[in-house]
């Protein structure tokens, strides 16, 4: 095996992507509140260092009309964000199949709420089109542990890769001893103490 081999489970930052879902303003305050903190923080720190590795960012909302916009802590007020009344964001987000030569990106990490309806809908359908799908457990939620849990199982049983926000940050990473290590190194270093 030659030293320049990598898995082909890890997130490259050339070929994946980030997909915000339903991060929204009607929507987050039926969470408990350390669920909830929790669950923009990784967000946050998601979409900041997809911004790092210029990892493109999509999001969606779920009928913003009776929900609201997207919560202006995640900073993504610069997207153009489409709404949906579908529980899936598949329909919504006119992305090129994998199979198609047209798809540069065919690896999503999926964040955002809720688990058991929204994330996972699209996520199936995402599967079910050819994506390789990673989801950051930390970085989704449900408003019950027990839908969260379930459906994280599914997932993993349909074929979506479980990880963490920080796994998936470093797998963009790649390698210590570079100026974005060393701002990803100061920013964990910042989250934590401010845990």
């Amino acid at each position: 095996m030659s030293s320049s081999f990598r898995s082909d489970d890890l997130i490259h930052r050339q070929d994946s992507q980030l997909l915000i879902v339903d991060m929204q303003e009607k929507l987050l305050p039926a969470f408990k509140d350390k669920v909830r903190e929790g669950l923009i923080a990784n967000c946050q720190l998601l979409i900041e260092m997809a911004r790092l590795f210029a990892v493109p960012i999509s999001a969606t909302e779920q009928y913003p009309q009776g929900l609201g916009p997207t919560i202006t802590e995640l900073g993504i007020a610069d997207l153009e964000i489409p709404a949906k009344t579908e529980f899936s964001s598949w329909p919504c987000l006119n992305w090129p199949s994998p199979f198609n030569d047209e798809c540069e990106r065919p690896r999503i990490i999926v964040a955002g709420i809720e688990a058991h309806v929204c994330v996972m809908q699209t996520v199936l359908d995402l599967l079910a089109q050819g994506y390789r799908v990673y989801i950051p457990v930390d970085a989704i939620a449900s408003r019950f542990k027990l839908d969260w849990k379930i459906a994280v199982e599914r997932l993993a049983l349909s074929g979506a890769i479980i990880t963490t926000t920080e796994s998936v940050i470093f797998e963009w990473c790649g390698a210590a001893g570079t100026p974005e290590f060393k701002q990803l190194s100061q920013r964990l270093k910042a989250r934590a103490t401010s845990k």
